[in-house]
């Protein structure tokens, strides 16, 4: 009888996914870094990021050093081809797909600036999160 239970509490459960199938994922965790101030580059790690989103991969973002700039409200911006649009544009685009990029949270202190500088779904990034991110165990990592 207790065999008989037992067979039906974990048929029961996998049938409802709340086995261990439902705690994996078929989406790709991809963790962004871009640190480069040269605006090609920035732009790939840009690309890139949107095509994975859009293959359906949960991407992450972090921008640290001069790859933070990107980010600033009124920064300079570099068109790029042959699209003709901006790192900034394609960032913008990101968030608007739901992606939360961060700038590391050393940026603004060292750099003048407060959150108020960034444009808009840009946060601050919280260390603690950030490498409970990268340590999660099917995290890519892309550096640009």
């Amino acid at each position: 009888m207790k065999k008989l239970l037992a067979i039906l509490l974990l048929t029961s459960a996998g049938a409802l996914g709340l086995g261990p199938a439902a705690a994996s994922s078929d989406k790709a965790d991809l963790f962004v870094v871009v640190t480069s101030p040269d605006p090609q580059t920035q732009g790939m790690a840009m690309v890139l990021s949107l095509q994975a989103v859009q293959q359906g991969a949960d991407v992450q973002m972090l921008l640290c050093g001069p790859g933070g700039d990107v980010a600033l409200k009124g920064a300079p911006q570099t068109v790029l081809k042959p699209r003709d649009v901006t790192p900034q544009a394609m960032l913008t685009k990101l968030v608007g797909m739901g992606v939360k990029p961060n700038v590391c949270a050393l940026y603004l202190p060292n750099n003048g600036k407060s959150p108020a500088d960034l444009i808009e779904g840009v946060g601050v990034a919280k260390p603690p999160a950030i490498a409970a991110a990268l340590l999660a165990e099917d995290t890519k990592l892309f550096t640009f």
